[in-house]
């Protein structure tokens, strides 16, 4: 297929309405393959005006006397207005989107076809493979061995090719787990807490279905994890389902862990306190709401988390290769008139729990808001190939890594990161356990208002706060952190 098959009209006069304060922009506008542009003219002293059309949620057209409008709701919560002169280019450009911002095929996307300066293909691919993970993990304990049982992902096609998995359990043993359990997703590592010797795992649901099924390599596994922690360690079963929906699941094959079947073990359907204790969380698939909590256990407990180059790593293995299908959970955003079932805004839901995070314990994350602004944006709609497709099988398939730019390589610039740090960050040794009452939690207005409401000042004092710590630090002042830090 040909872009230039797709675009009825390339190009236009128009005017741009971008919203309450930008002034609008008037002159040429173009489509292309993956961009719509408007360049307002030789003589103007704006810039060229650029929107990846991938970012394009839904459309509306309407047609009056000779011209025409066009309202492009975006994925990142933008709303556009286009005035185009012309009835008939008004309808050929709106159907030209329509059907640019829609393409099925991974391969024709933007990310296949972006070569922007200063980057190579293949950078940052490798930051943040599983390997390194588990050299981590080894310096700390000899109970946990790398495997490669699923390397040409047979086994699991959502799990990467090397997982985390118990010393004690050989592969053969792994892949018989892998077909008692969801779509193969057997209890892997997700991390391991030094201080306590405990673990955190993730799983899917194990198909016990009406008759009660057993998997004794399963239960053998899990006994492998106690055995391999400290002394007298306990285990919980953390199901992310409510206790009826856990029940019902066993009508369609599902289910749920035998209380009997794995002593050691006790299954939950409510919050618990963390007491040394190890702990699987899974709900039915294991690619959503146990990514969901895994990834803020991590945040809580590990202060390496909190870091720039620690919080990338935790996105990287605990949503992009722990199997959260980001092409069919971000295919649309707030505004698609159309409402699959495939579709939710679970990582959306992540980066806005570490907004809350990030506010009640303002000196403790590295990074701030921009980064979880451009987490959002580039998870819907992106230049780099970071979050394409829905598994590392997919992405091995269409040739991602070597294909495409990672993210992290473009977000790691140092151009970049004045943009995405926190300048008031003093590393926290401590767990930060944040109040999960009604009073303490806000709305993400930097997220949700930023399109709709006048320019806050925040922009200009986080400026000036950034003046003032270099400042202090070129005089060789250090912030330090207490042991209780205060919250907003």
């Amino acid at each position: 297929m040909e872009f230039s098959e797709l675009i009825r009209t390339g190009r236009a006069q128009a005017k741009l309405l971008r919203g309450p304060e930008a002034p609008p922009l008037r002159g040429t506008l173009c489509v292309t393959g993956h961009h719509l542009l408007l360049s307002p003219g030789p003589q103007a002293t704006s810039d060229l005006w650029l929107l990846l059309l991938r970012r394009v949620d839904s459309i509306e057209k309407r047609v009056s006397g000779d011209s025409g409008t066009i309202t492009l709701r975006c994925k990142d919560l933008r709303v556009l207005q286009l005035d185009i002169e012309g009835v008939e280019a008004t309808l050929d450009i709106a159907r030209s989107i329509e059907a640019l911002s829609s393409l099925e095929s991974v391969i024709t996307s933007f990310p296949f076809f972006y070569r922007p300066k200063g980057l190579r293909l293949g950078d940052a691919w490798h930051f943040h493979p599983p390997e390194r993970y588990y050299k981590r993990v080894a310096r700390e304990t000899n109970a946990w061995r790398l495997s490669e049982v699923n390397g040409d992902f047979s086994l699991c096609p959502s799990y990467p090719r090397a997982v985390i998995v118990p010393r004690a359990v050989d592969d053969d043993a792994l892949a018989r787990c892998a077909r008692f359990r969801q779509g193969g997703r057997f209890p892997v590592l997700s991390y391991h807490h030094a201080p306590s010797g405990t673990v955190l795992l993730r799983s899917s649901q194990p198909l016990t279905g009406a008759q009660k099924r057993r998997c004794a390599e399963d239960e053998e596994l899990l006994r492998a994890v106690l055995a391999g922690a400290r002394p007298g360690a306990r285990g919980f079963v953390l199901d992310t389902r409510s206790a009826q929906a856990a029940k019902q699941a066993r009508v369609t094959g599902g289910g749920t862990e035998a209380k009997a079947a794995y002593p050691g073990w006790k299954r939950l359907h409510r919050p618990l306190e963390r007491e040394g204790a190890c702990v699987l969380v899974h709900g039915a698939e294991g690619t959503d709401s146990t990514l969901l909590v895994t990834s803020l256990a991590q945040l809580i407990l590990d202060p390496s988390s909190r870091t720039i180059a620690g919080f990338q790593e935790l996105v990287e293995q605990e949503w992009i290769q722990a199997g959260h299908p980001f092409q069919l959970r971000c295919a649309h955003s707030a505004f698609s008139h159309a409402r699959p079932k495939h579709e939710a805004p679970t990582f959306l839901l992540f980066l806005d729990c570490v907004w809350q995070l990030g506010r009640q314990f303002p000196l403790s994350l590295e990074f701030g808001e921009g980064l979880l602004l451009a987490l959002f944006e580039h998870a819907y709609a992106s230049p780099f190939g970071t979050f394409l497709c829905s598994s590392e099988k997919e992405r091995c398939l269409c040739e991602v890594r070597t294909r495409t730019h990672s993210l992290w390589s473009g977000l790691n610039q140092p151009k970049e990161q004045r943009k995405l740090r926190n300048p008031l960050y003093v590393p926290n040794p401590l767990a930060i356990w944040p109040s999960v009452e009604l009073q303490p939690l806000r709305l993400w207005q930097g997220l949700f208002l930023r399109w709709i409401r006048p320019p806050e000042p925040s922009e200009v004092a986080w400026e000036k706060v950034w003046q003032i710590v270099t400042d202090k630090k070129t005089e060789g002042f250090e912030p330090t952190v207490s042991a209780s830090e205060p919250q907003l």
